[in-house]
């Protein structure tokens, strides 16, 4: 029996990439990006504050760090509530301690369970990044294109009503969208996504609804990778974040500015033997003459994407 000829085919099989979102470019083929005031490296803190139902659901997957064992599982409920309580506000602190803004990317329902916190962040001049309804609110295709809008729209809508600020960023669950993912939320208003991983700049996304900016979050240099997938000590995920650092601004004289993310989880950063070497991270970083710390909105606008 042959194989028939059409099992062969595929329409988007072309020079380049399979899909019009974007083009492709490789890094010594860009226009240089410069920074505000000369700056080198742009270092965009981003720090999740999430929110676990006590019961997960499987559609159409789990999110990372869900519950694990038999109902109630306490053990994993209130430790991930402890990040919230304890972990937030040191993280919050550190910040600080180096006169830094971040990023907060938030489920609306820990908006709506920690108002105060909320709002606090925002008043400090930190940003708020749209993170989905809480940890139950995952996206990937098979999603109905109507159940992702209404979630899109019930992130920003409650962390509208919590924060008084519509975020204009957005962090799906796990960085997982759907094949409508992009164009559900040029439609919502949001201006970028920190979702795709395959770049370290901004680039500009063509949607049917709009453009979209997708800001890279490299999730291998996340303190949950580090630290929690690959059982990495705090000071081992320090001095990865800091070589990480002198690497790109290596490249920046013939590159142009560089973007270096510090993707942080309250749980498992904010922890009292691990936040030490947070706070160290972030004093070497802001001691480098090269460093920019921005929110992520920031940097859109600086890059020009």
């Amino acid at each position: 029996m042959s194989l028939d000829p059409s099992y062969l085919e595929y329409p988007h099989r072309r020079r380049g990439l399979d899909h019009d979102l974007f083009p492709w470019s490789a890094l010594h083929t860009r226009p240089p990006i410069t920074w505000p005031n000369g700056k080198r490296v742009a270092v965009v803190i981003v720090i999740s504050c999430e929110f676990f139902p006590l019961t997960p659901t499987d559609t159409p997957f789990r999110a990372p760090g869900h519950m694990q064992t038999p109902f109630p599982d306490y053990r994993h409920f209130t430790a991930r509530d402890y990040g919230s309580r304890l972990g937030v506000p040191r993280l919050v602190e550190a910040v600080a301690k180096v006169g830094a803004h971040a990023s907060f990317a938030m489920n609306s329902r820990w908006a709506a369970r920690f108002p105060d916190l909320a709002r606090s962040i925002v008043a400090a001049g930190h940003e708020v990044v749209a993170h989905s309804t809480d940890m139950n609110g995952t996206i990937a295709t098979g999603l109905p294109e109507a159940d992702e809008r209404a979630l899109i729209t019930a992130s920003l809508e409650v962390l509208h009503a919590v924060t008084g600020v519509r975020p204009s960023g957005w962090l799906s669950i796990a960085r997982s969208q759907s094949w409508n993912t992009p164009r559900l939320l040029a439609e919502a208003g949001l201006r970028y996504c920190l979702d795709w991983v395959n770049d370290e700049l901004p680039y500009r996304m063509t949607t049917p609804a709009g453009a979209l900016v997708n800001l890279p979050l490299n999730h291998e240099l996340s303190d949950r990778q580090i630290i929690a997938t690959c059982q990495q000590s705090a000071a081992s995920f320090k001095e990865q974040l800091l070589d990480a650092h002198d690497w790109l601004d290596g490249e920046v004289d013939a590159h142009g500015g560089r973007l270096l993310p510090v993707h942080l989880t309250p749980y498992i950063s904010g922890l009292p033997y691990r936040i030490d070497a947070i706070e160290q991270l972030l004093v070497t970083l802001a001691s480098r003459p090269g460093v920019w710390f921005a929110r992520g909105a920031d940097v859109v606008d600086a890059s020009g994407a």
